[in-house]
């Protein structure tokens, strides 16, 4: 397979940039897979949608999935589990996020986006500037707490679980060292300890919340017949969940908002599809997500390696070689989305408008370790659109002048807002982060 000259991707770091701005030239300049000589040994990064497939869908035993970095925070939840330990995890979770086990958290998604819509109609009555992305943030958090004990998120304890925000925007810069890394977020991590001990301890005492049972008390039911779900695996399930029940949807939600003021015919579109609470209406707004996660997946990035030998796309890949499957640049393939920079919706209601091949498009990753909560993130992400949409229409103050790549793909910067009257406008639509890779 093509190998990037060491030498080249020196000058290119020398140049400056972000990991995606290496994998995105290197693309451009050899193709949809290819060698980087990243770590001292080759490191292949994959765009090709047959090829996504193979590594993630088809072959994922050959294609596994390592130590994960954000290991110190979640620990050996599902996240981060490998092996028969992770198969066991996954098995018990997928029956929470799918089908029946889905319809149970309905009632507490529209109760979590009413409370957000409640502190939106506060904000327009009074002028409050705000920030939109701790609105979402609080909202998912809202949302997942809901699902996990049964109670709404109470503020000492949003307070607390500001800790999580801030290790997950520490881990791609800690030491490398363990002992150093856990030093470097040692209160935080006490901090989220305490508060996940606090609701382990409430659901064992049978505190099932107004809406009933949480997820956590599925976790303990499991422990009463699994001796694997020990009180720590109980702490890592509850902070996995926590982290990818919340981190991704608020982020997601944040730049729909910053594409939205830039594409206010979107918002436009989307509310004409149909009326209140219908498919037609909710459909557009789907898409509005969709589109969204396009150019910003949940899961930006997703390291692979090789166990054994294999032949990606007709290129050996020999056992030990580490690979880069990477949804952001696969979604901004110009031979797969035409104009792929650019913010339209209707790629996903326009029949024939997006790839027919699987891999062309996997914003929670694909195959046997795809997002578990993928159904729950979209339907929250849409229930709350539904709410705020007809309603507001955030008025930034600034917008971030980037995007930040850690766990997830965030702006790199506060989003103020005030809120106006749905289909007003205070001045012209402030401009969107430019994405990494053009």
């Amino acid at each position: 397979m093509p190998l990037l000259d060491a030498a080249v991707l020196d000058r290119w770091r020398a140049e400056g940039g972000a990991l995606v701005d290496l994998l995105a030239r290197a693309r451009a300049a050899l193709g949809p897979i290819v060698a980087l000589p990243l770590g001292g040994s080759p490191t292949v990064l994959v765009t090709e949608p047959q090829a996504v497939q193979q590594v993630l869908a088809h072959r994922p035993e050959r294609y596994v999935k390592r130590s994960h970095r954000a290991r110190l925070l979640v620990g050996n939840g599902v996240l981060a589990a490998t092996g028969d330990a992770w198969k066991q995890q996954r098995r018990l979770l997928q029956a929470q996020f799918t089908g029946p086990g889905m319809r149970r958290h309905e009632h507490r998604i529209a109760a979590a986006a009413r409370t957000a819509t409640e502190r939106w109609a506060g904000y327009a009555r009074t002028g409050e500037c705000f920030d939109v992305g701790e609105e979402m943030r609080r909202f998912a958090l809202d949302t997942i707490w809901r699902a996990l004990t049964g109670h709404p998120l109470d503020d000492g304890t949003e307070r607390e679980l500001a800790s999580v925000a801030v290790v997950v925007a520490a881990l791609p810069s800690l030491p490398a060292d363990s002992v150093d890394a856990e030093e470097a977020v040692a209160a935080d991590l006490a901090r989220i300890d305490a508060v996940a001990h606090r609701a382990i301890e409430a659901a064992r005492g049978g505190a099932a919340g107004p809406d009933g049972p949480g997820l956590l008390h599925v976790l303990l039911d499991a422990a009463a017949e699994q001796p694997a779900y020990t009180d720590r695996l109980i702490r890592d399930e509850l902070v996995t969940l926590l982290v990818a029940g919340h981190e991704t949807t608020a982020t997601t939600l944040t730049w729909l908002h910053l594409l939205l003021d830039r594409h206010p015919e979107a918002r436009a579109a989307a509310l004409a599809a149909g009326p209140e609470g219908s498919p037609q209406r909710r459909e557009a707004v789907q898409a509005l997500v969709s589109e969204t996660l396009r150019l910003y997946p949940s899961a930006w990035v997703l390291p692979r390696h090789a166990a054994e030998d294999d032949v990606l796309a007709g290129h050996r890949v020999p056992a030990g070689t580490d690979l880069l499957v990477c949804p952001y640049l696969t979604h901004r393939d110009p031979s797969l989305w035409p104009e792929p920079e650019r913010f339209d919706p209707r790629r996903f209601l326009t029949p024939g408008a997006r790839p027919g091949v699987l891999g062309g498009y996997l914003p929670f990753g694909l195959g046997p370790r795809a997002c578990l909560g993928l159904q729950f993130a979209l339907r929250e992400s849409t229930v709350l659109l539904e709410h705020l949409l007809p309603a507001y229409t955030p008025v930034f103050r600034s917008v971030p002048g980037g995007a930040a790549y850690g766990l997830t793909v965030r702006p790199d910067g506060p989003t103020p807002a005030t809120l106006a009257p749905a289909g007003a406008t205070e001045g012209p639509a402030a401009a969107v982060p430019a994405p990494a890779g053009r």
